[in-house]
């Protein structure tokens, strides 16, 4: 055996230099798998839900919203500009948006009875649910009424008008104006879903606002509808001119295509 033969280290510097690489490697990936892995959970954990209170300014006709993204319903819209519509949850009585500690009322269905759903749009109708009692849904109504829910007077829509099985209930607000709602109220309370009663009102420059609530909140429909009124009328301002344009555009370009 030769003596260069003898004095040839058992691993060569090559095979170091690529070990070290491996190692480098795997080390790097353990730790992009981890982030990754951490990330994706997070996201999964809140599954479509933002827990983020960051400002969102949205333009929808002639008003501007500022509303915090959590309350903001579907991910998509949790972005600033021109929107046609503007879809927010909301916990009653808190009137906040999701958070981690709250996520059972989110998520689970059985505990949908203390949600409140918005849908804000602009407005297309000269009047509100309660300015449309007397001139379109009268003529709609079985004449006789009953005791409703929480005081409210119950009247049963016709057959063939398109809201049969609902039930419209009118009350009077505290400050003497007609409240109406339709409801499909349940065989039991027990049977109730998270939005069997809908309401609309006209609240800021020229917004609409349908908010729905499970019939197991009528009890509370008085306070429910000054809640809606004060939060979104307290976010609401009108847009500036230059952004109304944009919408009324945009909202005429969608209707001719």
């Amino acid at each position: 055996m030769s003596v260069d033969h003898e004095q040839r280290p058992l691993i060569s510097n090559r095979f170091l230099v690529i070990a070290t690489i491996c190692v480098l490697v795997l080390a790097a990936a353990s730790v992009a798998i981890s982030w990754f892995g951490r990330s994706y959970g997070e996201q999964l954990s809140l599954a479509g839900h933002s827990q983020s209170t960051d400002i969102v300014n949205i333009t929808v006709g002639r008003d501007q919203l500022a509303l915090p993204a959590n309350v903001i319903r579907f991910e998509e819209q949790r972005q600033g500009g021109l929107a046609e519509r503007v879809d927010l949850y909301l916990l009653w009585p808190e009137m906040t948006g999701y958070s981690s500690e709250q996520r059972r009322r989110f998520d689970d269905l059985s505990l949908s009875n203390s949600l409140i759903f918005l849908q804000i749009s602009q407005s297309t109708m000269s009047r509100d649910m309660s300015g449309r009692v007397e001139p379109i849904y009268r003529h709609l109504l079985e004449p006789e009424s009953a005791l409703g829910p929480a005081g409210l007077s119950a009247f049963q829509f016709k057959d063939a008008t398109g809201y049969e099985g609902e039930t419209l209930l009118t009350g009077t607000l505290p400050d003497g104006s007609t409240y109406s709602i339709r409801c499909l109220l349940p065989a039991s309370q027990s049977k109730a879903s998270g939005s069997d009663c809908q309401r609309d009102i006209h609240v800021g420059e020229d917004l609409t606002v349908l908010y729905r609530f499970s019939s197991d909140m009528l009890k509370d429909w008085a306070a429910i509808d000054a809640a809606v009124r004060s939060y979104v009328g307290s976010r609401a301002h009108a847009a500036p001119a230059a952004a109304t344009l944009k919408n009324q555009l945009k909202a005429s370009t969608g209707r001719s295509s």
